[in-house]
């Protein structure tokens, strides 16, 4: 194979640089190992340091670069210090969904041995299941940085929540074609559409969506369930679910309290994928509070980059690297079977390069 892919990298701001770092290094050593061409890495420069020092929050052709790419890395972008005046922070990531129509938000949510888990039942050991959530419409439409609010003077502030009939239909179709994937490797089949189409017209479009989608794909079952309900059934039941699929705001909060579930946003990987094209990062900020200090869990970074690599062996057709995306996972899984991954997250001694050297090391032995 002589081709090699080109991959679009922003490191951001604050943790953003090291996670990348370690992701990359991991990302790398699963694509050698398994003979493939390396992949070739394009940055940009983008995030809330940029803005503060040029005013902009991507460099120039950073967005054009970006779409021309096979696929887009991203640390972490934002620092809380540094805001528009109107109060929201710097975020051209929410833009790049936007331009780019990456539709489908992607967020594992797996339990793995030795992380200290948040529920007592015993249960909650097997927790593994996926939020799909919709990332360029619902009420994120109106996010600040499109420009979009309606804005009547210091009196009222009015943002649209927009659900459409054409991204609606690809978001149903990708999580059942998603349920039918992870059925092939065990998992029961089942697709939940989470709304509030009692209260909400725009929700119960996107519910009477599902249901014209979900007889295409017999044999993936299809249940519902109200946010709110949702909520508390990833307190009570978070074993019982496969494949959740819901508006952009509700799956932004419901994926934060699945990550909570598992650990915390340190393992929280995050794949954003549209028709085109895939952008893929771990789903926690910045940390600014302990960038630079050897502190920060890597794997949500390291996951996102074999999500990637699974995007690219599909997308460009290329199977090989989808074997070096089963690399990563189950070198990740085996670290926490062997106890030899304990991250200062979850109450270790193991920052970011310790972690980093570790699996390395695994992917070694595979």
């Amino acid at each position: 194979m002589n081709h090699r892919l080109q991959i679009a990298l922003i490191r951001g701001d604050g943790i953003g640089h090291e996670v990348t770092a370690a992701a990359l290094s991991v990302v790398d050593a699963a694509v050698k190992r398994c003979g493939l061409s390396k992949l070739s890495y394009e940055e940009i420069t983008a995030g809330a340091a940029y803005y503060a020092a040029t005013g902009r929050d991507i460099e120039p052709d950073g967005e054009a670069r970006a779409a021309q790419a096979d696929a887009i890395f991203l640390g972490a972008i934002g620092l809380p210090a540094i805001r528009h005046d109107d109060g929201t922070e710097i975020s051209p990531h929410l833009r790049l969904r936007d331009q780019l129509e990456l539709y489908a938000g992607v967020r594992p949510v797996k339990a793995y041995p030795s992380i200290p888990q948040k529920l007592a039942d015993p249960r909650a050991a097997a927790i593994d299941f996926v939020i799909l959530r919709e990332s360029t419409e619902g009420l994120f439409y109106s996010a600040a940085v499109h420009g979009r609010s309606d804005i009547r003077g210091d009196t009222e502030v009015r943002d649209t929540l927009r659900i459409t009939r054409a991204t609606t239909e690809k978001l149903h179709r990708f999580a059942f074609r998603l349920a039918q994937k992870r059925q092939a490797r065990g998992h029961v089949g089942l697709v939940t559409c989470v709304d509030k189409a009692n209260v909400f017209a725009s929700m119960a479009f996107f519910r009477k969506i599902f249901d014209e989608i979900a007889p295409q794909f017999t044999g993936v079952a299809a249940g519902y369930n109200y946010v709110d309900a949702q909520a508390l059934d990833l307190i009570r039941r978070p074993w019982d679910f496969d494949v959740l699929v819901t508006e952009n705001m509700f799956g932004d909060i419901l994926s934060d309290l699945a990550g909570g579930l598992v650990g915390g946003m340190g393992m929280a990987a995050c794949a954003e994928i549209g028709d085109e094209h895939g952008l893929f990062q771990p789903a926690h900020g910045s940390a600014p509070d302990i960038m630079q200090q050897d502190k920060a869990n890597p794997l949500a970074a390291i996951l996102s980059g074999a999500l990637m690599l699974d995007y690219l062996a599909e997308q460009r057709a290329m199977p090989g690297y989808a074997k070096a995306a089963l690399l990563i996972e189950t070198a990740v899984q085996a670290g926490f079977e062997q106890n030899r991954l304990r991250p200062m997250e979850f109450g270790g001694p193991m920052g970011t390069r310790a972690i980093t050297a570790e699996l390395l090391a695994l992917l070694d032995n595979r």
